[in-house]
């Protein structure tokens, strides 16, 4: 039923492939064909799935623990592609719970919080020439569009509470954002976290199905479609991966059987300054669920890069070097980066970590934690804070320039424009220019200049190209309608000239 090998790696911390054993998959049982599902709940007296196949528990469906472990399975005669479905467990407090699946490739689109079974198999990729040449792009230009991808344009712009607005689908973008990318010149498209989260404020950054491509736009094939599209107009797709933390929300990992399974059992270390759970990455299963998910994006979605998000709270607890070193998310990372060159050489590893920590990019084997690149977080800071002075005052600044150069090529670094520079009352990159009109498009021209220039692969967010006025806003889309204001259309063709001028001359 299970491969023993799978499962002992699972608990052994070193599983790239979990998703082969947990989750709901299609299986054919004495003739019967209907859908097994698996979970790990260590600390549940009982585990059932409900459903839609069973009137949500009204005809139980109660798992057998598999050799007395934490691991329990059934298989259901006549669950079909779609269905709906969750976990129902009794606590060791005697309570009942029901959780989505931590292992579901799909799930039911937000405020819905059930699981949906899902089959991954089928997709007949175009890519093979684009993924045989594929490389880490030390040696090649790196160009990065950073986007949302439900507000980069939108069918319908949110109208207050309670209105999310209406999204493009993965599969209406592959005319609408590629194109784009393309013609501006960018070598790879960064899109923000796709596993599926339940409130858009997060921006992904809050997830609860790490195996399931979100359903705000769309279903998994479609995602797939997306990427291979990408992939045949030479565009590389690079996805935001959150392995720091996770939501609270009742249906989601926290408490997941009414025990501490993905979090950590010490209060003191389990809750993160953004109200949601640190996964404690010194248990075993918890290794493996993580490695396994980074995995199968990379195997199923032909991702080309990972960016990992807060990987400062991965090498300190709570990114505070004064609470000391997270050893069991260190090793997590090296067993990670390990893996992942073994078996998928030719995938980007990228760090977004704002901590002085040796050895990120260098490799496990020289005592590094294995990365590729780095996000070099302290150029952006020294950068904007010199360029959001008034030119008279630089002089006595200059040392906010040339300080990067210390340090330029101790790592593999990627320069990062990004999404956390125009939120939160940061202002757009536009408006931290300092002057009259004029000035601030001169002044970013000048930055976006120096940033072209200077040693590090480089990467935008989406909007600053043409000079977006305001913030980024969620839930809306950008601020197009600039491109009828010369200003803004000659920056985008600023931009466009530089990042051709990048890609064409050593």
């Amino acid at each position: 039923m299970f491969d023993n090998f799978l499962i002992h790696t699972f608990h052994d911390g070193n599983c790239l492939q979990a998703y082969k054993i947990f989750g709901a998959h299609f299986e054919t049982h004495e003739g019967k064909k209907g859908v097994r599902f698996t979970t790990y709940a260590p600390n549940a007296k009982s585990a059932q799935v409900i459903g839609e196949f069973n009137d949500w528990g009204k005809t139980p469906c109660y798992m057998e623990r598999y050799n007395n472990g934490g691991i329990y399975t059934i298989f259901v005669e006549g669950v079909k592609e779609f269905d709906m479905y969750k976990f129902r467990f009794e606590t060791p407090q005697g309570d009942i719970i029901d959780k989505a699946d931590p292992y579901a490739y799909f799930s039911e689109l937000r405020p819905g919080t059930a699981s949906k079974v899902y089959n991954m198999e089928g997709y007949r990729w175009h890519d093979s020439k684009w993924l045989k040449n594929r490389t880490k792009n030390y040696d090649r230009p790196l160009n990065i569009y950073e986007a949302s991808l439900g507000s980069w344009k939108m069918k319908h712009e949110s109208e207050g509470e309670g209105d999310e607005g209406e999204y493009y689908s993965y599969e209406e973008l592959i005319d609408q954002i590629i194109p784009y990318v393309k013609k501006m010149g960018y070598t790879h498209l960064e899109v923000m976290p796709l596993t599926e989260f339940p409130f858009d404020g997060s921006w992904g950054y809050q997830a609860t199905g790490f195996y399931s491509a979100t359903s705000r736009y769309g279903q998994p094939k479609q995602l797939m479609k997306f990427i291979d599209a990408c992939h045949n107009e030479g565009i590389g797709v690079i996805m935001d991966f959150v392995p720091a933390h996770f939501v609270k929300d009742a249906h989601g990992l926290h408490m997941y059987d009414g025990g501490f399974v993905y979090d950590y059992n010490d209060y003191n270390r389990r809750y993160s300054p953004w109200d949601s759970v640190y996964f404690d990455l010194g248990k075993n299963e918890v290794r493996s669920f993580l490695l396994s998910s980074v995995e199968f994006f990379a195997t199923y979605y032909h991702i080309d890069g990972f960016r990992f998000d807060a990987v400062s709270n991965l090498i300190y607890y709570e990114g505070n070097k004064n609470l000391g070193e997270n050893i069991g998310a260190m090793e997590w990372m090296k067993r990670l980066n390990g893996h992942m060159s073994g078996y998928h050489p030719t995938v980007m590893m990228i760090a977004e970590d704002s901590t002085d920590y040796p050895g990120v990019t260098k490799p496990v084997g020289e005592h590094g934690l294995g990365f590729d690149y780095k996000w070099d977080l302290g150029w952006m800071n020294d950068t904007l804070q010199y360029m959001e002075k008034d030119p008279i005052y630089r002089k006595y600044h200059h040392d906010l320039i040339t300080f990067s150069f210390m340090y330029a090529f101790s790592e593999n670094f990627i320069l990062p424009l990004s999404h956390d520079e125009v939120v939160h009352g940061k202002k757009s990159l536009l408006d931290k220019m300092p002057g009259d009109d004029w000035q601030r498009f001169a002044n970013l021209r000048l930055l976006y200049a120096y940033y072209m220039i200077h040693p590090g692969k480089k990467l935008l967010f989406m909007g600053s190209e043409f000079a977006q006025g305001l913030e980024w806003r969620y839930s809306y889309g950008l601020e197009w309608q600039l491109l009828e204001i010369e200003q803004h259309s000659k920056t985008k063709d600023y931009v466009k000239d530089l990042n051709y001028l990048y890609k064409e001359e050593k």
